[in-house]
């Protein structure tokens, strides 16, 4: 019989408690044993009896409570905390990771979530899993070349590595024109084919020693292969082994992909637990998007697999996200802000955005989305926002010709 995992809940709403409390019964093995108001009560009482789960809502007093949290994890050793708030500013994502909190949760809560949060930390205090076997998939698409998406992989795995401080696999899946390695010039001495072709001797050292280090993170990079002949005998087999392997090692895996549908690049899709649907907002960049679409349905992916993500972005522009979003009947995930001098620069420098223009809108972009697409953030999908507005260019009315209405 597993040991009752000593839980403390704090939260200035008594009905949330309540709530809480009810979502807990659920749960097998947590033992409820405090909760309060305020978190200034609880810090002696969780600093003295060590409670290995500790669930704060920290929307009020956000700051001080965030500074609570930092001490705590660094005072109570193994422990695990999960905060709530009413907050879905990015921002505070990020702060309460660093902190140290394990998962982020945004109220009113999700019964699902919730319990789902509480399971891993369950499992993860128990031993059942730890960080090294916990991984997410994300592969960056667009069918259409030139939008960004690899930029945005590149970026989006240094943040996530810079965030989270765990290990990061990025993968340039691009077999014939990767260009992975030329935005963070780097010269990998092995590659995609290297450790396909070595599978039957592969372990956690050998693909820390054979991934590329970037400049002592643990962001790890495995570069496309130097001829289009080795990359041509790599099967979709190959694919799937590669990224399970991956798995075993890697916390998160960032793919960038060919802007094609073929058999490889499906594979790499289908192993994905999330897909970056990367547009930007014009009228041929739209039509693609609804293609993916289609073919994602006909794959059998689920809406909240698929994310859409608006690159350079402006609010001026004359096609708004509303229309988007009505035409591709699919929500937008993310907004990159435009911002073309800083992405140029850093290409051209082999850097990262976080390098080459840390204050930048852009950079601050990248640091919210990884917030996002990190696992220990979960979604309140009940959310939704109306815009009503006038204006003259009416994009929808493109659509609905072509649809005979």
């Amino acid at each position: 019989m597993a040991p009752k995992i000593d839980t403390v809940i704090i939260d200035f709403e008594q009905t949330s408690r309540e709530i809480m409390i009810n979502f807990l019964e659920k749960v097998e093995d947590i033992n409820l044993v405090q909760q309060f108001s305020d978190i200034l009560a609880a810090q002696d009482y969780i600093t003295e009896n060590k409670p290995p789960l500790v669930i704060v809502d920290i929307s009020k007093q956000t700051g001080l409570s965030l500074d609570i949290i930092s001490k705590l994890t660094s005072s109570v050793k193994n422990i695990k905390i999960i905060v709530l708030t009413y907050d879905t500013d990015s921002n505070i994502v990020i702060k309460s990771l660093r902190a140290g909190a394990r998962e982020f949760l945004i109220k009113p809560l999700i019964e699902q979530d919730f319990i789902q949060a509480v399971e891993k930390m369950k499992d993860l205090i128990l031993g059942n899993i730890n960080d090294t076997t916990r991984c997410k998939v994300i592969t960056t698409f667009s069918n259409k070349g030139g939008i960004g998406k690899t930029s945005l992989a590149v970026n989006l795995a240094m943040e996530i590595a810079n965030l989270t401080k765990e290990k990061v696999a990025l993968v340039d899946l691009n077999m014939q024109m990767g260009d992975i390695t030329t935005f963070l010039n780097i010269e990998p001495s092995f590659d995609t084919s290297y450790v396909i072709n070595n599978m039957d001797r592969i372990d956690e050292t050998f693909l820390l020693t054979t991934l590329e280090q970037y400049n002592k993170t643990s962001l790890y990079v495995l570069a496309d292969p130097p001829d289009i002949e080795q990359a041509e005998i790599i099967t979709s087999e190959d694919i799937t082994t590669l990224i399970n392997i991956l798995r075993n090692v890697f916390s998160y895996i960032i793919i960038d992909t060919t802007s094609s549908f073929d058999s490889k690049t499906i594979t790499a899709l289908d192993n994905s637990d999330l897909i970056l649907l990367v547009s930007i907002i014009n009228l041929p960049s739209i039509r693609n998007c609804q293609r993916c679409f289609e073919l994602f349905k006909k794959l059998g992916y689920s809406k909240d697999k698929i994310k859409l993500v608006i690159n350079r972005y402006m609010e001026a522009d004359d096609i708004k996200i509303e229309d988007v979003e009505e035409v591709l009947d699919h929500k937008v995930f993310f907004k990159i802000p435009n911002n073309y001098y800083t992405i140029i620069s850093s290409i051209n420098k082999g850097v990262p955005v976080s390098d080459a223009a840390p204050n930048s809108n852009i950079c601050k972009s990248f640091k919210q989305m990884a917030a996002l697409v990190s696992d220990s953030y979960s979604y309140n999908k009940n959310g939704n926002h109306t815009v009503q507005r006038e204006y003259g260019f009416n994009f929808l009315n493109l659509f609905k010709k072509n649809k005979g209405e």
